[in-house]
């Protein structure tokens, strides 16, 4: 009588996938034919197998791709910044993948000087692309991971461009402005020595002339109404918190035909006479000297 014993498991080192039994098939051995050739048939099939077993662990083995060193990264990144010419009419920049490229010097080598320098380059990217959000989002971190760093009031006056550039027509809600002038008054209060301070004072005074005109018209909207109260509060902010832009004059007159309306005639008798004597080269003051003789 003749056992047929079954082949143990064979696994594969090194291998996390199950081993396979392997036994020998029922037409595995022909009448006649000698065990040699059963035990050849046998060792070459078991080959296979592991030669299969081994291909599949390689392919779940993770394939890692040599990072370049931050300053070849570095260099790449601004090199795709540079662009090229499209049929020599305008410069095409790949912003996203200059930005990807930066972003891995701060993935792999976030100790890095060059990760510093990737911040902000990441953030100017975004700004010359025109997505001030993401832009304000890099700037405003770059501050607060870096307080002691000397381009902290650079972060500073493009935070407030960011704002500045997303700013409507004098008419819209002028919220975008507001928070600009947050960051000027920051950077000047903060760094008055900074380079960046020059073009932040002139910033602040352009800026704080649009408020002081918005708040003007919208008391002009509610004057053409006689909306008086509502104007006259107005014309009071202009006066309190925009002072020496240059709609003193206009303020004060428009302020004063107000109290008139509202019976307040001394009240406005005063305004026009600090009108004439302090403004007395504008159109205002001629006006407001004609309120004052009808009054006597």
């Amino acid at each position: 009588m003749i056992s047929l014993l079954r082949q143990p498991n064979t696994r594969t080192p090194g291998c996390s996938s199950p081993g396979r039994s392997l036994s020998r098939s029922p037409g595995s051995r022909s009448p006649g034919g000698s065990g040699k050739g059963t035990r050849s048939a046998r060792s070459a099939a078991l080959a296979f197998v592991a030669v299969a077993l081994l291909a599949g662990c390689a392919s779940d083995t993770p394939d890692f791709e040599d990072v370049a060193p931050a300053d070849e990264l570095y260099a790449e990144g601004l090199d795709r910044l540079q662009g090229f010419n499209v049929l020599w009419i305008y410069r095409w920049v790949n912003y996203t993948k200059a930005i990807e490229t930066f972003q891995s010097i701060i993935d792999n080598y976030p100790y890095s000087d060059y990760a510093v320098d990737a911040e902000l380059q990441i953030a100017d990217a975004y700004f010359k692309d025109e997505r001030y959000d993401e832009a304000l989002s890099y700037y405003r971190d770059f501050g607060d991971l870096h307080p002691q760093n000397e381009r902290v009031p650079y972060t500073i006056l493009r935070s407030a461009l960011c704002h500045y550039e997303q700013i409507s027509s004098i008419n819209r809600d002028q919220t975008s402005t507001k928070e600009a002038l947050h960051y000027l008054e920051t950077l000047l209060r903060n760094y008055p020595y900074a380079p960046e301070t020059t073009r932040g004072e002139a910033l602040l005074h352009e800026l704080r002339t649009r408020l002081a005109k918005n708040v003007l018209q919208t008391g002009d909207f509610y004057l053409t109404r006689l909306e008086f109260q509502s104007a006259a509060e107005r014309y009071r902010g202009v006066l309190n918190s925009y002072p020496g832009l240059g709609y003193d004059a206009e303020a004060l007159f428009k302020l004063g035909v107000c109290y008139e309306n509202l019976k307040r005639e001394d009240e406005a008798l005063r305004l026009f006479h600090v009108l004439v004597e302090n403004f007395m080269d504008t159109r205002y003051a001629t006006a407001a000297g004609n309120h004052i003789a009808a009054a006597n």
